[in-house]
Parts: structure tokens; sequence; C-alpha cells
């Protein structure tokens, strides 16, 4: 059994490491492309947030993902079949996410995960055992996220564009601005972050006697970040800059400053978020080789095993990570600061919104339709369709691909362990 365990812990760490190359490349891709970050620093901040994200915050989704989209109860009585599965799981998805990364395509890592758990549960248990609303739910989400992404940034950048972009004095414009740009990048990142950050100090303040609603002190926080970012802002913008610096126009400098705050909360959010497709199969192994019963739920994740998903995803990002970067970044249209800005705001707006509805959505989808979303306020010709060929192709097999592998996949290992 310990033999399993290295194995999958292994696999779990492989899964992760694709995660990184291809997921992660996504929230990084806008900011590297518009050059508000170098790659490197993108490798580093990305590397630092998705870490930490995943080990403090990677258990709920890990939890969900863990117990939900099989049904756990139909392998009750089996559950070394459901093993089995997890481990074809991790197979099929480490395998999908590193094809589509070699070729610079970014795919999403939740729906690799669910086509390869709707495979083997296809195989093991027959069509009834698949949780079909949640795929036509995925279907949806599929078709609408980068839709719904699209028209928000349109409608920011359009905005940015009319009123700060387009003016004469594009500096005075910015200065009015700059209050209302704090509040939009804090509140939509804010409500995906800050909660979460912030639980520990409002369950202490609840322990000292005071009774207050669970928003206050998130609320709080965020007003006062807003007002600081905004005071920093204008003295950024002040500032008459160092000679030989990339964005001469101040302007796009401080655009640059903001892509570079909100690229950092996407790479939090999405760490906390996504570890869970790479461990979640390797936290439900785990429990059944304590237990020897199949996690249904109030499924506990040791720390261990978020660290180990924390570590591959930082890996993969550095060592796999720039061929997906440059796809988001560089190939679909030319981004600058202001653009890249308003792609990762609008990618951020429609998760929360998808995540309010309880829509299961991906960050590649969202953020190249943002991407889009800007090439058409700019100039439909500026936008590579060949580039969005690929990318579209990649999305539509994801998910049968993943479930053809992982039925392959169990199907022989059943023959061979079983």
């Amino acid at each position: 059994m310990l033999i399993t365990l290295l194995f999958v812990a292994l696999l779990a760490f492989y899964v992760a490491w694709n995660l990184g190359a291809n997921d992660v490349a996504n929230a990084m891709g806008t900011s590297v492309g518009s050059k508000a970050v170098t790659l490197k620093q993108a490798l580093i901040i990305a590397g630092v947030l998705e870490f930490t994200g995943a080990v403090l915050f990677g258990h709920e989704v890990t939890e969900t993902l863990a117990t939900k989209i099989a049904n756990p109860a139909l392998f009750a009585t089996t559950p070394q079949l459901f093993v089995t599965g997890m481990v074809t799981v991790l197979i099929s998805c480490g395998v999908w996410l590193q094809i589509a990364t070699s070729r610079g395509l970014p795919v999403s890592s939740s729906h690799a995960v669910v086509g390869a758990i709707a495979g083997f549960s296809w195989v093991a248990l027959g069509v009834g055992a698949i949780d079909w609303a949640s795929i036509g739910l995925i279907s949806i989400g599929w078709v609408l996220t980068p839709l719904i992404s699209g028209a928000i940034a349109a409608l920011f950048y359009s905005q940015i564009k009319h009123w700060i972009l387009d003016q004469p004095n594009q500096v005075v414009q910015l200065q009015e601005w700059i209050p209302w740009l704090s509040t939009a990048l804090l509140g939509v990142f804010g409500v995906i972050v800050l909660p979460s950050l912030t639980e520990p100090l409002t369950n202490f303040v609840i322990e000292l006697g005071f009774t207050i609603p669970a928003y206050d002190i998130p609320l709080l926080t965020g007003a006062i970040a807003a007002v600081g970012l905004t005071i920093i802002s204008w003295r950024q913008l002040a500032d008459k800059g160092e000679k030989g610096e990339i964005f001469p126009n101040p302007v796009e400098r401080l655009f640059a400053r903001f892509q570079l705050l909100s690229a950092c909360f996407v790479a939090f959010a999405h760490g906390s978020n996504d570890v869970g497709n790479a461990i979640a199969p390797l936290a439900a192994i785990v429990y059944i080789n304590r237990t020897g019963s199949v996690p249904t739920d109030g499924l506990t994740i040791p720390l261990w095993i978020l660290i180990l998903g924390g570590a591959g995803i930082v890996g993969g990002l550095a060592v796999w990570g720039k061929k997906v970067i440059a796809t988001i970044g560089e190939n679909i249209i030319a981004l600058q600061p202001s653009s890249g800005f308003c792609a990762e705001l609008a990618t951020a707006t429609t998760i929360l919104i998808a995540s309010r509805l309880g829509l299961p959505v991906s960050t590649s989808h969202a953020l190249v339709g943002g991407v889009v979303g800007i090439g058409l306020v700019q100039n439909i010709k500026s936008i590579k369709f060949q580039t969005l060929k690929g990318i579209a192709a990649a999305w539509l097999i994801t998910i049968p691909v993943s479930a053809l592998l992982s039925a392959a996949i169990f199907s022989i290992a059943r023959i061979l362990f079983h």
C-alpha cells in the first residue's frame, strides 16, 4: 500500500506540475504580454502566491472534487475500484494537460478532471454513475464564460479608452479616475480573496465577545486598501519616472502597476481554487487507505498533500509555463498595460459572477474571452484568428479526450489488477 501511495503522490505532483505549466500561465500571460512584468518576475510572483493560496485555502475545492462528481455512495462496497478510478483520473488529466501545454494551448484543468471522472465512472458502473447535470452545466459555462468575459472587458476598455486614453490630457483624466479604478480593482478581487484572508481576524473579534456581521471586516479592509491604493497611485502619477523605463507614458506606467496587482490576485485565487484538480484524487485515496471506506463528505485534507500540490504548480510554471504565457500574452492581440488590466479585471468579474451562480467555469476561457473583447474594441483586424481556432478546438475536445483516456486506462487497469 505504501508503494501505491508513493506512486499516487508522484502522479498528483505530475498533474499539479502540468496545471502550473498551463493554467497559471493563463493568470500571468496578459501581464507578461503587456510588459507590466518580465517573465522572470511573473514566475516568482505567481510561484509565491499560487503556493500560498494552495496551502492556505486549497482544501475546500479539493473536498468538493473528491466527493461530489462521481457519486461515492455507488462505490461504497468497492473502495479499491474507486482508488483505481482516481489513479486513472490523475494519469489522463496529466497527459492531456501536458499535450496541450506542449502546443501552447490554454485548456481548462477543471474540465479535464470532470471528463476523466466521468470516463472511469461510465466504465466502472455504467452511464447512470455520471452526474449528467454537472456535465450539462459545464457545457453551458463553456459557451457563456468567454462571451460574458469578452463583453465585460470590452465595456471596461471602451470606457477607459474614451475617458482617459483618447483625451488630450490623459494624466489629468487618469487622476480623476484613479479612485474609481482602485475601488473596481479591490472590489472585484476583494470579494474573491478578502473573506478567506480576513477570516482569522473575524473569528478573533467574535471570540473577544463582539457580535459583528461576517462581511464587516473584509469590507473595512477593502475600503482602507482602496483609499491607500488611490493615494499611492496619485503620488506615483506625479513622479516623472526614471530614464530608460519601458513605459515613458505615465498613464501606461500606472496601469502596469495596477495590472501587476491584479495578476497577484489572480494567482492567489487560482492557487486556492485549482490546486484541488491535482490533489483531490490523492486526498480521496489517502482517506480510503486510512479508513477502508470511500469518502462521502467531511474529508480532511492533510497539509502535506496541499504542500505537494502547491510545489508541483510552482515547478511546472517555472519550467514549462513559457509557451502558454506567449499564446495568451502575445499571440491573440498585442497588449498594453491598460488593455491587459481590463482583460484581467473582466476575468475576475466573470469568475466571481459564475461562483455566485454555482457555475463551474474556467479561468482560461474567461481570460481568452477578455483578450478577444479588447481586440474587438481596438480593431477586429488586430485579432489573430488562427491562434483562436487552435484554442477553441482544444477547449472543445478537453472533456471527451480526457473521458476517453480515462475510460481506456481504467479498463486496462481493471483487467490487470482486479
